[in-house]
C-alpha cells in the first residue's frame, strides 16, 4: 500500500525539479584550486615573511656594529667589541681585560650598545 504512495510522490518530484546543470569547467577548476591557495598564502603570512622581516633586523643589527658596542654572542657570551673585520666576517670581542676571542660575524646575537654597565650597589 505504501510502495505506490512513495513510487507516485518520488516521480512527482522527479518531474518537479529540472536536473541541473553542471557548473563551466573554468568554476570547478576554481573550486578545485582555492584551497591550495588558501594554503599557501597562510604558510606565507605565517611562516616565511616573519621569518624574512626577522633576517632584515639582524641584518640591520649587524651592520651596524661598530668597535667598542657591548654583545651578546648566540653562545652567550657577553663581550665587547674590540675589532670588526666585515671582509673575513670576522669580529673580535674582549671579555676581560686579558681574554680575546674571535667570534663570526653570525654569531652576534644581540648588541647591547656602547654605554658601559654601571655596577650595581647594594
Amino acid at each position: 500500500m505504501l510502495l505506490p504512495l512513495l513510487a507516485a510522490s518520488g516521480s512527482v518530484l522527479a518531474d518537479a525539479a529540472p536536473p541541473a546543470e553542471p557548473p563551466p569547467d573554468f568554476l570547478r577548476g576554481l573550486v578545485n584550486t582555492l584551497p591550495i591557495a588558501l594554503i599557501v598564502m597562510t604558510a606565507y603570512l605565517l611562516l616565511f615573511r616573519p621569518e624574512r622581516e626577522k633576517q632584515r633586523r639582524q641584518q640591520t643589527l649587524l651592520s651596524g656594529l661598530k668597535k667598542n658596542d657591548r654583545v651578546i654572542t648566540a653562545a652567550g657570551i657577553c663581550g665587547t667589541v674590540a675589532a670588526v673585520d666585515r671582509d673575513a666576517d670576522r669580529v673580535t670581542l674582549k671579555i676581560d681585560d686579558t681574554a680575546k676571542i674571535t667570534v663570526t660575524l653570525a654569531s652576534i646575537a644581540q648588541v647591547l650598545g656602547d654605554k658601559p654597565v654601571e655596577a650595581a650597589t647594594n
